[in-house]
């Protein structure tokens, strides 16, 4: 198992691993494990890693809508917020691009999940690796990835 799916086990929370079969062709992850999971868009996040003032840190938003690096910094405490190059991304939480779960990561960095999972009764994330999502509680997903919660997203 990935390490996102044993720190959900060791947390002890309720969860449910779903697979689906990665196109190595598809950029778009997060919107292909929707599609392929046939689940609503607004019910699945996806991982994104930014730099806010230099330091590393997680947004996790709907899959259909675009992260707002100006609310991220924000919601950070920082000024200034640019997306971190992949490379880095993949150092700092041991998972590869299109696979970065918000939780179980190498170095625990700091996160902040849109608001709108608050009105969810499950969502769905990363659970480690492309084409694996694990289904939780939103409150089990901020638990678990030590987040804040406002929001992040734009249009």
């Amino acid at each position: 198992m990935t390490p996102a799916v044993e720190a959900a086990k060791a947390a002890g929370v309720a969860y449910e691993l779903l697979a689906y079969e990665h196109d190595p062709r598809s950029a778009a992850y997060g919107v292909e494990a929707a599609e392929a999971l046939g689940l609503p868009p607004e019910a699945v996040f996806k991982t994104l890693v930014a730099k806010v003032d230099g330091r590393l840190v997680v947004g996790v938003v709907p899959v259909a809508a675009h992260l707002d690096l100006k609310a991220l910094a924000a919601a950070s405490g920082g000024r200034r917020a640019e997306m971190a190059p992949p490379a880095e991304a993949e150092r700092a939480t041991g998972y590869v691009v299109g696979g970065i779960s918000p939780f179980g990561q190498k170095r625990r960095l700091p996160a902040v999940i849109d608001e709108s999972t608050l009105g969810l009764e499950t969502v769905h994330v990363s659970a480690g690796r492309r084409g694996l999502e694990i289904a939780l509680a939103p409150a089990d997903l901020v638990r678990l990835a030590g987040a804040t919660v406002v929001a992040i997203t734009r249009d």
